[in-house]
Parts: structure tokens; C-alpha cells; sequence
């Protein structure tokens, strides 16, 4: 207990130092993590088994198709472990360390009940959503082969969020990243083996990808979960004689409810995507486009998204402990790294659009109209940055409802009735792509006005709490 009493590093290292120190390991492994995701695809663009009457390859389209639903499975286990760590943080900045044990071990018992709905829905439904989009039977069976195996085997992907969460609340992202980084190099390293055959392995294609997408999620999650049972923490997770608690589990979903209708919504918005592209422009080559762009734009994505998730626990800490002049302090680091970020993924978005889709099309069907996709989706980052941090700082200080708003906004009542407005009415691929720059800009005008309602309400009262 006498460790435990001791002020935690976020409530007392310096902002700047602080923020290195936690987001860096948690930059690294999340660029990782999208690496290895960008390279499943340019090994799948390489398997020639079957390509469409227009020349795209049938692989690369499974994928983009299966990619909805593995957002949903995120969506889930992400926004849990969100809620999670938002009340073992604050609950750390508060001193109630048994209420942040009790939020650990709730939030990991949600996570498995989660990954057994969708092993589940893995074995029953997804042969319905994928008859949505293709009638081609190649298409199909490549698809359910794929979606199914990742489905099935997802318990990895969500308890190793939910224990990766609880070292990061602690302020150990360091450990995180072990854990991370030991799973992206077990994808990386059995992507070409399982897909192609090599050395000895059977060739599977499609279902190696998947294969080796599920094996690196569970070597993750047996190394944090190892890292938080075997460590001496602040937080100590214990299942003896548990019972899920009734109040931990509202509190976890308070916040991490919204956050998953949040980035559900990309879920939909990505399947809306796939539908207005594959019913309304129907030569398969914007959903391949789409499904480019989704694994080129998580390198951009992931370190913004690795700095916010290691705000979000110094945002929690200091705004539960009262400490006004580090919460405000947090948010503008944090502010302005995500637009310098952000604006240098459209540089480069802008300058090596070809060099980049080029990669995952061989055979030079879809780089013309994918440079041009790329050029017109990056000119909405800078935007995206400003969004991003706000929603963070919304969900540390427990308004995850904003968020959820704003997602809503943005990419429902936002994206996809532009996306399906300027299909219909242009019939061209390229008119589609400036439905995310309109959706962006709701999405940047609802977030200042719940920023302005946050300052002067929540904000304003632990200002004064501080002077």
C-alpha cells in the first residue's frame, strides 16, 4: 500500500518529458501494428488465383470487403478497453486503488464476453454479409474463408487490448509495446509462409492471412497478459471468487459505450463505402481503391492515434487529481504534434501517391484513379488532427457522448449521404472522394462547440478547484 501512495509519474513528471517517455513505445508499436496490416495486403495483392472481369484482383477485394467487420470487432474491443482505462485512470488520480482493480477486471471479463459474440456471429452470420456485396461465388468464398478464421480466433485481439489498456493507465506503454511489437513480427513473419507456401508450410492464400493475422494477436495477448499478472503494478487483477460489478461495468461503458458506437460508425461508414462503391460504380475497383487507402492511411493514423491513447491516461489522471494547469498543458503538446503529424501525411500523400499504390497493384489497373483518390481523402488530415485530440480530451474527462455525436455527425449523417449523392448524381469514382473532406468539416464545427461547452462548464470548475 505504501507504494500505491506515492504520486503516480503523471501527476508530477514534466508535461513534455511525460509525454515522450509514454507515447513514444506506443508510437513505435502502433506503426508496427500498421505495417503489418499494409503488408497482409501487399501480400494478398500478390495472390493472382482469381482476378474480376475489370482485371482487379479478387483477393485484395475479399479483404476490403471482410475489413467492416473487423473494424466492428476493434470497434468493440477498443472502445471497452477505452472505457476501462478512462476509470482506472481517473480512479488512480483519485487514490481509490481498489475501484481501479475493480475496473481492471470488469473491463477484461467484458472483453471476453465480447470476443464470444463475435466467435459466434464468426460461425453463423457472415455468409449473409457478404451476399450484400458480390454475387461472384470466388469473391464470396475467398471472403467468408478469410472473415471467418478472424471472427473465430478474435479472443486474442480483445483481451490483448484489454490487458494492454491496463498498462497504459498505469503509465507503463513501454511494456505495452513489448507486447505489441512481439505480435506484429509474428504476423509479419508467417504472412508469406502461410500465404504462399514457403518453406515447408502449406500454401492457404487468403486464409494464411487470416491465419497469421489471429496468431500475432494472441502472441500478444499471452505477453501482456504475462506482463500484468507476474508484474508488481499499482493495479492487480485478480479473478478469485470475482463477480462482475454492476457499477464499474456502467462506468466502463459511460465512456466506452460511446466510444464504441463511435468507431462502430466506421464500421458502417465502411460499409456504406463498400456498398455505394460496389452498387452504384460496380467495376470493383473502389472498394480495392478503399481498401488501399484504409491500410496506407493507418501509418498516417496509428502514431496520431498512439500519442492521443497516451494523452487519454494523463488527460484522465489530471483532470480525476484536480490538476487544471497539467490537463491544459497535455492537450495543447497533444494538439499540436497530431496537425504536424497530420500534415505531413498529406505531404506525402500528395508527392508519392503513385509510389505508394503502385505497391499493392501489379499489374497497373487501379494506380491512375487510386493517385487520384489519394490526393483528394489526405486533403482532410489537418482536420482530422484537430477532431481526434478533442475527442480525446471529451472522452478523458468522461464525455464520451460528445464523441459519439460528433462520429455520428461526421460519418453517417455526414460521409456517406455525400459519398452516395456525388455517385448518383456524377457516376465517377473521383467525385466520391470529396465526401470525406465535406464530412471532415462537420465533424471540425460540432467538436468546437462541445469544446466551448467543456470549457466552460467541467473545465472552468477544476480551474477554479486549482487557483
Amino acid at each position: 500500500m505504501e507504494k500505491n501512495l506515492k504520486e503516480n509519474k503523471m501527476g508530477t513528471m514534466p508535461v513534455g518529458k511525460l509525454m515522450f517517455n509514454m507515447s513514444l513505445p506506443m508510437v513505435i508499436s502502433m506503426l508496427v501494428q500498421a505495417l503489418y496490416n499494409v503488408v497482409d495486403s501487399i501480400f494478398v495483392a500478390r495472390i493472382d488465383d482469381s482476378v474480376s472481369a475489370a482485371g482487379v484482383n479478387n483477393a485484395l477485394t475479399a479483404v476490403g470487403l471482410a475489413y467492416p467487420i473487423q473494424l466492428l470487432m476493434l470497434a468493440v474491443a477498443i472502445g471497452t478497453a477505452v472505457g476501462m482505462n478512462s476509470l482506472m485512470s481517473r480512479r488512480l488520480g483519485e487514490k481509490r486503488f481498489e475501484e481501479a482493480n475493480s475496473a481492471a477486471s470488469n473491463g477484461l471479463f467484458l472483453e471476453f464476453v465480447s470476443a464470444l459474440i463475435f466467435l459466434v456471429l464468426g460461425l453463423t452470420v457472415i455468409g449473409n454479409f457478404f451476399r450484400i456485396f458480390t454475387q461472384d461465388p470466388e469473391l464470396y468464398r475467398l471472403g467468408v474463408s478469410y472473415l471467418r478464421i478472424c471472427m473465430v480466433f478474435g479472443m486474442g485481439l480483445f483481451l490483448h487490448l484489454g490487458f494492454d489498456r491496463i498498462l497504459q493507465s498505469m503509465g507503463k506503454t513501454n511494456l505495452s509495446m513489448v507486447a505489441q511489437l512481439a505480435g506484429a513480427i509474428t504476423n509479419i513473419i508467417f504472412d508469406p509462409l502461410l500465404i504462399f507456401g514457403l518453406l515447408g508450410f502449406p500454401r492457404l492464400g487468403v486464409a494464411g492471412a487470416a491465419i497469421a493475422t489471429v496468431a500475432g494477436q494472441w502472441v500478444s495477448m499471452v505477453i501482456a497478459m504475462l506482463l500484468v499478472l507476474r508484474g508488481e503494478h499499482e493495479i492487480k487483477v485478480s479473478f478469485k471468487r470475482f463477480r462482475p460489478n454492476g457499477e464499474s461495468i456502467r462506468e466502463i461503458y459511460r465512456v466506452g459505450l460511446p466510444s464504441i458506437i463511435m468507431q462502430g460508425i466506421g464500421s458502417v461508414m465502411n460499409t456504406g463505402m463498400n456498398f455505394v462503391l460496389s452498387r452504384f460504380l460496380t467495376d470493383g475497383m473502389g472498394v480495392a481503391i478503399m481498401n488501399i487507402y484504409y491500410k496506407m492511411q493507418s501509418i498516417i493514423f496509428m502514431p496520431l492515434f498512439g500519442i492521443t491513447n497516451a494523452s487519454m491516461s494523463i488527460l484522465a489522471y489530471n483532470y480525476g487529481a484536480k490538476r487544471y494547469d497539467r490537463l491544459i498543458e497535455t492537450f495543447k503538446r497533444t494538439l499540436a504534434v497530431c496537425v504536424l503529424i497530420m500534415t505531413a501525411g498529406l505531404i506525402l500523400f500528395q508527392i508519392f501517391p503513385k509510389q505508394i499504390v503502385s505497391v499493392f497493384d501489379t499489374k497497373g489497373v487501379i494506380t491512375g484513379s487510386g493517385i487520384r483518390a489519394f490526393r483528394t481523402i489526405s486533403l482532410h488530415f489537418p482536420i482530422a488532427a484537430v477532431c481526434i485530440t478533442c475527442g480525446t480530451l471529451f472522452q478523458a474527462t468522461g464525455k464520451g457522448f460528445y464523441s459519439m455525436i460528433v462520429s455520428l455527425l461526421r460519418q453517417l449523417f455526414g460521409l456517406l449521404p455525400a459519398a452516395a449523392i456525388l455517385a448518383l448524381v456524377t457516376k465517377r469514382l473521383d467525385a466520391v472522394w470529396w465526401s470525406f473532406i465535406i464530412a471532415e468539416v462537420i465533424s471540425l464545427t460540432v467538436s468546437m462547440y462541445y469544446m466551448s461547452k467543456l470549457k466552460k462548464n467541467e473545465l472552468a470548475a477544476i480551474k477554479n478547484l486549482s487557483e
